[in-house]
């Protein structure tokens, strides 16, 4: 202060504080003259307690003809320190920058100042302010720091660094200010100095990026315009940019994402959306947040929201909002998928959530859920976890089974391979104690096998069991649980070709297996032979000499349908197409020595021939003895098959 006086004669100050503009004006030319004076001779103490002075005694005043003064002196000792008349153009110009923050951070205070005169005034300045360092070249960063550094002393290089320092953090905390014109004031600045070249405010953009996204929500049209552009054109940059902290930015990010401003929100979610592009491995570190910070977004009443917010992830699978689901499953099976052995350490906390997922409203989620299991139960322990525990929701949750039972069983064999899964199947429902829902379940699966194309390679495999021990394999596997229903393993002898034994179990229906949902069953079989699955079978009507006990299964199923039912009379027609010429037995020797029943034995004249060989004749009877007893124990009537079927 002392030495601010002795530079400054004391008239000069009463005048600076004048109401009369003239003499405000004459006492800043006197300061201008005295500031260019002190710059020449390198006197920057004294220019420092000038600037100090007109701050602290002038601009900060209570008193507006005080705060006018200072303002006129303070743009007069600007125009001072980068006067052109000197031949030390470009030190006084260095001489200001020392002193920018001192002169920046009086202008934003007096940009809020209610006095109308002194805004005008300091916007003034401010331009003057503006245009001086954008001509500065020491006011760069960057490249233009590395050119300093070829012309300076190592005492200016520093002296310049510690200003650019110094005035981010100011700027940083200026943000936080909520006032309209100061927030104006600032935009405006960060778009002058981000406009320059050289000024390298994009390494900078981390300290002041949340001020500028608290702006989005600001009253005022205009303030939120001008940060959005800010905004856009930065993101621009990092576009273009080979090295951006996107680190320190995607954590303000994920707290703007949850902003209760929709504004705010969009552009935070834009922001990211184009970071998950651009970060790389750099976000890998921050995945979890913004995970959590996109889910709930996903579902945003705002569609602009959602559209962004849509992103390639964690535990949002509960979510009320459908979209916000698929994308949390989204995420989830592409982390098992490709970090399998970390996911699977949490595979506790989320399993549970997964299998109640499976009774979600929608497909998409259903099967999405289903690929997440899929890549979990690759290996044998998952697996079998999963089916046991899908099978527990089944017997649980009737209407899951009835709703969504065929698109589960269906997807999973698709991702898990068929015939796996209906082994895992079989296996846990011939321990089933509960006869009606393995019943019931039997039933389910069997249709799936005859009616979906998934399943098209085990039907082709199970047509061979007489031929090919691969087939009879899982003929055997699945006959034990089929047995759980007598409609279910005549499909399946049908199938496998099994036509004797078919017969049999059907010689070997009592009173109490033909009920209404016996024959329900059985008419859904009887439209199935006419299905293009059948077809072979329909075929071998042509050759009665051949399949004798294809005939006597078929007649015996006729013989337990109702005449006036639909099926008897489907079932009729179809026995009464084949052509009376197919019974001439002369005409029905065999001319290919490749057919794969050429070792059946053919019986002439009226007797039967033994078709199935020795595919059933221990092992499935072992199976269906076993299978029917806690059948018969359970309605007291032996070699009875389940009757809820």
């Amino acid at each position: 202060m002392a030495d601010a006086l002795s530079s400054i004669p004391a008239a000069v100050l009463r005048n600076l504080a004048d109401k009369l503009y003239e003499k405000r004006k004459n006492a800043a030319l006197e300061i201008e003259n005295i500031v260019k004076q002190l710059a020449a001779n390198g006197d920057h103490d004294k220019i420092k307690a000038v600037i100090n002075l007109l701050t602290t005694e002038f601009i900060n005043s209570p008193q507006a003809n005080h705060r006018k003064g200072g303002l006129i002196g303070l743009a007069a000792a600007t125009v001072g320190l980068t006067s052109e008349t000197a031949q030390h153009l470009e030190v006084v110009r260095g001489d200001f920058i020392v002193f920018f923050n001192k002169i920046f951070d009086a202008l934003c205070k007096l940009s809020a100042d209610s006095d109308g005169n002194v805004q005008s005034a300091a916007h003034l300045l401010d331009r003057l302010v503006k245009d001086i360092v954008t001509e500065s070249d020491q006011f760069r960063y960057g490249i233009s720091y590395v050119q300093l550094l070829n012309r300076a002393s190592i005492v200016e290089r520093r002296k310049h660094h510690e200003v650019i320092e110094e005035f981010i953090p100011l700027l940083r905390e200026r943000m936080n200010v909520l006032n309209p014109y100061v927030r104006q004031f600032l935009v405006g600045w960060i778009t002058v100095l981000d406009s320059v070249p050289d000024i390298d405010m994009l390494g900078f953009l981390p300290d002041f990026l949340d001020g500028l996204f608290n702006m989005l929500s600001d009253s005022s049209h205009e303030i939120r315009q001008q940060a959005d552009s800010a905004l856009s054109e930065f993101l621009q940059e990092i576009k273009n940019s080979p090295s951006v902290d996107y680190g320190r930015m995607a954590e303000i990010l994920v707290q703007r994402a949850g902003s209760p401003d929709e504004f705010t929100r969009l552009t935070a979610i834009t922001w990211i959306n184009e970071f998950v592009k651009l970060g790389g491995d750099q976000l890998v570190p921050y995945y979890a947040s913004i995970l959590g910070a996109i889910l709930p977004c996903i579902s945003d009443k705002e569609e602009k929201i959602r559209v962004v917010g849509s992103l390639e992830i964690l535990l949002q699978i509960s979510s009320e909002w459908e979209a916000t689901r698929i994308e949390a499953l989204h995420w989830i099976s592409t982390l098992v998928n490709e970090y399998r052995t970390e996911v699977l350490q949490y595979l506790n906390d989320i399993f549970d959530t997964l299998l109640k997922a499976l009774s979600d409203p929608s497909d998409e989620v259903v099967l999405l859920v289903l690929e997440v299991h899929a890549y979990i139960a690759k290996d044998p322990q998952h697996f079998r976890q999963l089916v046991v525990f899908l099978m527990h929701n089944f017997r649980t949750d009737n209407t899951l089974l009835e709703k969504r039972g065929a698109l589960i069983i269906r997807r999973l064999c698709v991702l898990l391979d068929a015939e796996r899964v209906y082994r895992e199947l079989s296996t846990i429902l011939e321990g089933e104690s509960d006869l009606d829902f393995a019943s019931i379940m039997v039933q389910a699966l069997n249709l799936i096998l005859l009616t979906s194309s998934e399943l098209s390679e085990i039907r082709v495999l199970l047509k061979q069991s007489l031929v090919n021990p691969a087939g009879k394999d899982l003929f055997v596997s699945l006959y034990a649980s089929w047995c759980h229903s007598p409609m279910a393993i005549i499909s399946l002898c049908f199938l496998a070709q099994t036509y004797q034994h078919a017969s049999t179990v059907i010689q070997s229906l009592v009173e109490e297996d033909i009920n209404v949902k016996f024959l329900v069953q059985l008419d859904k079989l009887i439209r199935l032979l006419e299905t293009p699955v059948f077809a072979y079978l329909r075929l071998q009507l042509l050759e009665p000499g051949r399949y004798t006990w294809l005939f006597k299964a078929l007649y015996g199923l006729l013989m337990l349908l109702p005449q006036q039912s639909a099926a008897f009379k489907i079932l009729k027609t179809r026995l009464k197409a084949v052509p009376s010429y197919s019974f001439n037995g002369e005409q029905l020797k065999k001319t290919s020595s490749g057919n794969p029943y050429q070792f059946l034995h053919h019986m002439s004249g009226g007797s039967h021939t033994a078709e199935d060989g020795d595919v059933v004749e221990e092992e499935v009877q072992r199976q269906e003895e076993e299978t029917k007893r806690p059948h018969s124990n359970e309605l007291n009537v032996p070699r009875s098959f389940k009757r809820a079927s």
